[in-house]
C-alpha cells in the first residue's frame, strides 16, 4: 500500500493513495485512525483494518484536491545515518582526505530536527542556508513497532515501508560548526522533505536482496534539479543496511513507531560530492530552484525552493 498524510481545507488527514485517488478510510470504519502516527502505533490490527476499507470500497477523492504533506507528519524521532561508502569514500577525497577506517565499525547516524519536517511543494529557506544550500538523495525507512536492542536478524521486521528522502544541507553553516567535533546541527535542522508516501514493504518484496547482513532492495535512485538529471544510483549500494543502522539506534534505548530512519546520501547523490568531482561546476541550489528525488517504487519527492520574507 501507499499510506499518505495530506491536508483538506485546514484539516490534516490520514488515507491511502492509488493511481492518483486517494481512499477516504474513514468513510466505512470509523476504527480506523485520523493519523499515520496512531496508525502506526495501533501495528496489525489498524494495518488490516485499512486493507478492509480499501477491498470494500472506501469513497475517494482526487489527488488534484489536496495538498500532500509529509506522510509521517510527526515523527517522534528523525535518525539519519551514513550507509553509502562511494558517497563517504569521493566526499573525504575531494577533501584530500583517506577513507575513514571507522566507516566499516560502526554504522553512524545523527539527529536531525523531527519538528522541521515537510512534504511535497514549496521548501522555505533563510538568507544563510542559501550559502551553498544541498540536497541529499536519501531513502528513509518508517519503524512499524517499538523495541530495544533489536538484533540484525529480526530487525527487518521493525521497518513498516520506506520514503524518498531529502536531507536538505546549508553547506557554509555545516562546516564552520563541524570544525568543532559537533554537528552536523544548524548546517541541517532548518528542514528535510519526505514523501510523495510511505509505501509499505510488500510492494517491495520482488525487488527485495535478502542476506545475512539484513535486506536490501535494488532501487534505482535518481536526482533532478530544474529537471536536469545530477544523480544516480542504487539503493542496494548500502554498504550498512537499515537492519544493521536499526541494531546500532536501538543498542540500550527504545525505538518506537513513527520513528524515521534516513539511509545517507547515496552516492553522486548531493553536490558537495558532485561539485568536489567536476561532475558540476560549483552548483547550489538557489531560490526558485526545483529539485525532484525519484526511487523506484518509492514516488517521486519535487520540492521548489522558495526564500522567507524575514
Amino acid at each position: 500500500m501507499k499510506l499518505i498524510s495530506y491536508k483538506q481545507n485546514v484539516n490534516t488527514k490520514f488515507g491511502a493513495f492509488e493511481e492518483g485517488m486517494i481512499y477516504d478510510l474513514h468513510a466505512l470504519d470509523t476504527h480506523i485512525a485520523d493519523n499515520m502516527l496512531e496508525f502506526l502505533q495501533g501495528g496489525e490490527e489498524q494495518m488490516q483494518l485499512v486493507k478492509a476499507a480499501i477491498e470494500n470500497g472506501s469513497p475517494t477523492i482526487s489527488a488534484e484536491d489536496v495538498e500532500l504533506i509529509s506522510p509521517v507528519p510527526n515523527p517522534p524521532t528523525v535518525r539519519d545515518a551514513y550507509a553509502f561508502r562511494q558517497h563517504v569514500a569521493t566526499a573525504r577525497r575531494n577533501r584530500g582526505l583517506e577513507m575513514i577506517p571507522e566507516f566499516d565499525e560502526i554504522p553512524i547516524f545523527y539527529f536531525t530536527n523531527h519538528h522541521a519536517v515537510f512534504g511535497e511543494g514549496n521548501f522555505p529557506v533563510m538568507n544563510r542556508h542559501t550559502e551553498k544550500l544541498d540536497f541529499e538523495l536519501e531513502c528513509a525507512a518508517v519503524i512499524g513497532k517499538g523495541g530495544k536492542n533489536i538484533t540484525v536478524s529480526t530487525a527487518d521486521e521493525y521497518i513498516v515501508g520506506f520514503m524518498v528522502m531529502n536531507d536538505f544541507s546549508a553547506r557554509n553553516l555545516q562546516m564552520q560548526e563541524m570544525k568543532l567535533n559537533l554537528g552536523p546541527a544548524k548546517g541541517k535542522d532548518f528542514g528535510s522533505t519526505f514523501g510523495p508516501w510511505l509505501v509499505t514493504k510488500d510492494e517491495l518484496e520482488p525487488l527485495k536482496q535478502s542476506s545475512a547482513e539484513g535486506d536490501r532492495y535494488d532501487l534505482k535512485m535518481k536526482a533532478f534539479v530544474n529537471e536536469i538529471q545530477v544523480s544516480e544510483d542504487t539503493l542496494a549500494n548500502m554498504t550498512w543496511t537499515f537492519a544493521q543502522i536499526i541494531e546500532r539506534v536501538s543498542y540500550g534505548v527504545d525505538i518506537f513507531p513513527g520513528d524515521v530512519i534516513g539511509s545517507g546520501t547515496c552516492g553522486t547523490g548531493c553536490f558537495l560530492e558532485l561539485n568536489g568531482s567536476k561532475i558540476t561546476d560549483n552548483q547550489w541550489l538557489n531560490p526558485g530552484d526545483t529539485v525532484s528525488l525519484e526511487i523506484d517504487g518509492l514516488g517521486t519527492l519535487t520540492n521548489k525552493i522558495v526564500l522567507e520574507n524575514v
